[in-house]
């Protein structure tokens, strides 16, 4: 079922309750799609990576060849905003006189921690690494950080690109106000004392910043409209057959259907299976009980179910053992 779903999307994401075993799941789900011929790329958005761990290798911020056909890389949340205030910044510098310099820095550090900068930085990444995979890729498989995070993270896009919109609509405005007040001037012969006597620089500055604002339109809604495109994109929820796991799922595929994102396919990981004595079958007909909570809540999405295995899921002949299940 897994497989079927990597073959028809374009972009997979991997979502769910901390420990559920996100990152083995769509580890497995990618070696399984390179091994048959796919060129994928798997990319890790979890603050806490665990891909490295996974693949018993270090994997950073630029794609690791991991076998033919499979790369890997980690979004690091402190690097990405680091090189998103670096570049807000930059543009900044250009824009403002050199006097003001050290203001730009003060509102850089202030906000380098605000609320929502570390899915900001990240949501930009995620779109660069979206456009730039799928000319290279036949599928970007990405392991999310825990449910609530991930819910945020697909809302943002539709958000972000409101809020963008916005700006250029008050820039587009500030623009006309200007020019008008330069006309005013030069009707007036008061070109040199009006604030509408903009020079060319000046100028240039107001249509650098439409050019920064009509940017971050197109990256952010072009995220979006790849997000809610079902042809190309769907969601897979992992989960325990647990209590609070089920009722957390259920709460997620409400958000991702809010944000306007496919749920794909429900993966419940680390079944306990009916044949391994008393104690696992009462345990395989406790997790019975919490699956059909999570069957009446969600009854058209498909479902595949991964039995409890002896040993850890490391290095690559683990992936592999595990991709032949799906």
């Amino acid at each position: 079922m897994l497989l079927e779903l990597a073959r028809s999307r374009k972009i997979l994401f991997f979502g769910g309750k901390g420990g559920v075993g996100k990152t083995t799941v769509s580890s497995a789900t990618a070696f399984a799609r390179a091994n048959e011929g796919g060129r994928v790329l798997l990319v890790s958005t979890d603050p806490a990576h665990n891909l490295g761990h996974l693949f018993d290798r270090e994997i950073g911020a630029k794609p690791v060849r991991i076998m033919p056909g499979l790369d890997a890389l980690e979004l690091d949340p402190d690097d990405t905003v680091e090189t998103h205030m670096k570049e807000v910044s930059g543009a900044l510098y250009q824009l403002m006189p050199v006097h003001l310099h050290k203001e730009i820095d003060k509102h850089i550090d202030l906000s380098r921690n605000a609320p929502g900068m570390q899915e900001a930085a990240i949501l930009e990444r995620m779109a660069e690494v979206i456009e730039q995979g799928l000319e290279e890729y036949d599928l970007i498989v990405f392991d999310t950080a825990p449910s609530g995070h991930t819910a945020r993270l697909m809302a943002l896009p539709e958000m972000m690109s409101a809020w963008t919109e916005g700006l250029i609509k008050r820039r587009e405005k500030a623009d006309r106000f200007a020019e008008f007040v330069r006309d005013l001037g030069r009707d007036s012969s008061m070109e040199d004392k009006t604030i509408g006597s903009a020079d060319n620089e000046e100028q240039e500055k107001e249509s650098q910043i439409r050019r920064i604002l009509l940017r971050r339109r197109h990256k952010f809604t072009h995220l979006r409209d790849r997000l809610a495109d079902e042809d190309m994109t769907s969601f897979v929820i992992v989960l325990a057959a647990e209590r609070l796991p089920v009722l957390e799922t259920i709460e997620l595929s409400e958000q991702l259907i809010q944000a306007g994102v496919h749920l794909g396919c429900l993966v419940v990981n680390k079944r306990a299976p009916e044949d391994g004595g008393e104690f696992l079958r009462e345990r395989h007909g406790l997790e019975e009980k919490h699956l059909q909570t999570l069957s009446d809540a969600l009854p058209r999405i498909p479902r595949q179910d991964l039995y409890l295995l002896v040993q850890d899921i490391v290095g690559l002949e683990a992936v592999e053992s595990l991709s032949g299940l799906l």
